[in-house]
């Protein structure tokens, strides 16, 4: 298989997922999209020993930050996280007793964002700049390449 076939749909992927994540995230300070708050499940909402809108603004961080891992290249580790993240919003949504639809949305989604993963992780896509300069730069200086010795 060519893996430059790939390439197109690990773009969409990169894109799609790195953006969701970050403007849902930053939203969670703004509450244009949706009432943020009301999607923490009652179970949750009773065991956190904050406000359901102070714990949606710690979500919001940790959204952001994977939406911009994502969206800088870093799009093995960023895949893996969104995945368990969805997977984990899912459940929570599921224990709410309501929104069904968004849970099996999240669900689909975490299995997008599994894809980017296993795909950046087969070499498909572009590697985060510093990584990629890093390993080229080591191996020119050391006379190694890639899977032998010199």
């Amino acid at each position: 298989m060519k893996s430059e076939r790939l390439t197109t749909p690990w773009w969409a992927l990169r894109v799609a997922l790195g953006a969701t994540a970050f403007l849902a995230g930053l939203d969670k300070y703004f509450n244009l999209l949706a009432n943020w708050p009301s999607y923490l499940s009652p179970m949750a909402a009773h065991v956190l020993p904050m406000s359901a809108a102070t714990f949606m603004h710690i979500v919001g961080v940790i959204e952001m930050a994977v939406g911009a891992a994502i969206l800088t290249g870093y799009c093995q580790i960023g895949g893996y996280v969104a995945a368990i993240w969805l997977i984990g919003i899912a459940v929570n949504l599921v224990t709410t007793g309501q929104y069904f639809d968004v849970a099996v949305r999240d669900v689909a989604m975490a299995v997008a964002a599994f894809t980017l993963a296993r795909l950046t992780e087969a070499g498909v896509g572009a590697e985060a700049f510093g990584r990629a300069g890093a390993q080229s730069l080591l191996s020119s200086r050391s006379g190694v390449t890639r899977g032998s010795i010199a």
